[in-house]
């Protein structure tokens, strides 16, 4: 690896693309760590402490990476933390749990720059509305197995089960990687590529966001 490389902290598939809109070179060093909660930890800082934890992971073993990313998301119904199911009956109560309601997306990003010692993080809470999807449907959907690796178990990309109705959010964050709030954070640290991200952003996802552009200028909406 060279020394000045971009680094994802992370082997998520989804955020490996959505880092790749960047156009930036990088590598993936997954961190390995303890993601239980702690007592009375609400969702948002949940996220952050294992965003956090997970750069300075990767920060000890690249200290001098030009940039280190790092990402973790979950899936909260009021203050309950819905983590990835640990079977099919648990993805099953969690889908019905979330029918036809609204829930909270958290996802938090952490950038380090290890040489200058920066460490940066965004939270970004997101509102997700699901449709009233029926039994049958969450079962099709659970066969198939794309919900076992994902928080809430359901990937809002799913075009099969499209889970998600009348949404004004940021996509990107409800799939792990809020690429507007990862920019403007870029940005104040001088390492943002010269790219137009929401707009890469929206045509990699064909969704037309509501909130890329006051997302950029530092709103706090997600």
């Amino acid at each position: 690896m060279m020394d000045h490389s971009w680094i994802l902290a992370s082997n998520s598939p989804r955020r490996k693309e959505l880092l790749g809109l960047f156009k930036q070179p990088f590598i993936v060093s997954p961190a390995d760590i303890d993601e239980s909660e702690l007592s009375g930890e609400t969702p948002g800082d949940y996220v952050c402490r294992l965003a956090k934890t997970k750069a300075e992971v990767v920060v000890n073993r690249f200290p001098m990476a030009e940039v280190i990313i790092a990402a973790d998301t979950t899936v909260a119904d009021g203050n309950e933390i819905l983590g990835k199911p640990l079977d099919l009956e648990d993805g099953f109560r969690m889908l019905r749990q979330l029918r036809g309601r609204e829930h909270q997306v958290y996802t938090a990003i952490t950038i380090a720059i290890p040489p200058e010692g920066v460490l940066l993080q965004e939270l970004c809470l997101t509102q997700v509305p699901m449709r009233a999807y029926s039994d049958s449907e969450i079962e099709e959907y659970l066969q198939s197995g794309d919900p076992m690796d994902k928080a809430g178990a359901y990937g809002i990309q799913h075009r099969g089960f499209h889970p998600v109705e009348s949404f004004q959010g940021c996509f990107a964050s409800v799939m792990g990687f809020p690429a507007c709030h990862l920019a403007r954070s870029l940005m104040k640290t001088g390492k943002m590529p010269p790219i137009e991200i929401n707009i890469a952003c929206q045509q990699y996802l064909q969704y037309d966001c509501p909130i890329a552009s006051r997302v950029l200028v530092g709103e706090n909406i997600g």
